[in-house]
């Protein structure tokens, strides 16, 4: 029997593994890492690992045994060059081929490059060897330029504050956070920010990266001891599209994950989803690697698989944590209702259009998620007053 081969040994490559063994494939199982390290998740890279708050194995999907233990060839450190869909072979870099009977892709996302004059200079956090070095450089302190505020950024940023760094953080827009929540969500971070000491430039960019700091537009210079890019990912495409594989801002796959060919199916930050609730998406978090790699095993068992799982993250700055779910990018929501207390930072904000819930983020308020997804899910109108009311449960709006 010719294996089922994952390229990509991230979270929804390892998950992908456990469940076509939890579903009785008895076949062999082949899972390829370009890395050297054991499969592991990304959200301690910026949050507990980097905070020294969570030891460096607890990032592993399973410990090294797990692999031997359930027969899964575990092949690290072996970049994959080329895809053969033809003759359903996978190409090595050095040259070894690999057949299969099915194949996932699960290559995940490349970091964008901060494109100015010196721009390799920044560093990057992608991988755990990245955060090994981030967290070795944010213990001594000192000043750090932060290019970006996505959730990368704004989290490397407060684990930043968290050791004691002086932190400026640059970002383009009028707002961190602004395409994905919107200006007036966006500022409750920059002022989340700004009260644990960090110098936010907002509306500003970056003309060079030098020896000495960041060099402004304006010709000024930034003096930092360390630069961190944060300025976004890119899915990881270039097999499928060497292949032959239908390609649009990811691979296309319809709602079981299969791609343009039958026997190859993708999952996590590289598959674009024809979702039947939300169209097309691609999601780049870890509930969707999470959940997707299992669907995705499913599917390349024949069972009748629809992914629909309303996208979901989390993320945690110094004492605020929160919780998203749902899809709302900018122009597909004409309203934001808040619920609870914006200025002290402990409500759930919804994104809505024409009365029907796109998407909610609880921030400082638990155990709603279930009922926000019930809210995404339904896609009918409701009453915002009512939505807006901390009085009336969630379930009963």
């Amino acid at each position: 029997m010719d294996p089922y081969v994952i390229v990509g040994a991230g979270l929804a490559g390892a998950k992908a593994a456990e469940t076509l063994r939890a579903e009785g494939f008895d076949g062999p199982v082949v899972l390829i890492s370009d890395e050297d390290e054991l499969p592991y998740e990304r959200p301690p890279l910026s949050k507990g690992y980097l905070l020294g708050k969570d030891p460096r194995e607890g990032a592993a999907v399973h410990p090294a045994e797990w692999y031997d233990q359930q027969s899964v060839e575990l092949r690290l450190g072996s970049p994959v060059s080329a895809i053969h869909p033809a003759e359903h072979e996978v190409e090595l870099a050095g040259g070894e081929r690999i057949r299969y009977g099915k194949l996932l892709l699960a290559t995940g996302s490349l970091v964008r490059p901060l494109d100015v004059p010196g721009g390799d200079r920044a560093r990057t956090l992608r991988k755990l060897p990245d955060a090994d070095a981030l967290k070795e450089a944010l213990q001594r302190g000192g000043r750090i330029v932060v290019i970006g505020g996505g959730w990368i950024g704004l989290e490397v940023t407060a684990a930043a504050r968290e050791y004691g760094a002086e932190v400026t953080l640059i970002e383009a827009l009028a707002q961190p956070l602004a395409r994905v929540l919107g200006e007036e969500l966006g500022a409750v971070f920059a002022d989340l920010h700004r009260a644990h000491g960090v110098d936010v430039r907002l509306n500003s960019g970056v003309k060079e990266i030098t020896a000495d700091g960041v060099v402004l537009p304006d010709g000024s210079t930034l003096p930092a001891d360390l630069v961190l890019a944060g300025v976004g990912i890119r899915p990881d495409t270039r097999l499928a599209a060497d292949a032959g594989l239908a390609v649009d801002n990811g691979v296309l796959v319809d709602t079981a994950l299969r791609t343009s060919d039958a026997d190859i199916f993708a999952a996590g930050d590289v598959a674009n989803v024809a979702t039947p609730q939300f169209g097309r998406i691609r999601v780049e978090h870890w509930a969707n690697a999470l959940n997707g790699g299992p669907a995705a095993a499913k599917s390349m068992l024949g069972q009748d698989i629809t992914y629909d799982r309303v996208p979901y993250f989390f993320s945690d700055q110094y004492d605020l944590g929160l919780e998203y779910s749902g899809w709302a990018p900018p122009g597909s929501y004409d309203r934001v209702v808040i619920r609870g207390d914006l200025g002290g930072r402990e409500f759930v904000a919804f994104w809505l259009s024409g009365g029907r819930v796109l998407a909610g983020m609880n921030v400082n308020v638990w155990d709603v998620t279930d009922p926000i997804q019930d809210l995404v899910r339904r896609g009918t109108p409701v009453d915002p007053g009512r939505l807006a009311d901390p009085s009336v449960p969630l379930n009963e709006v």
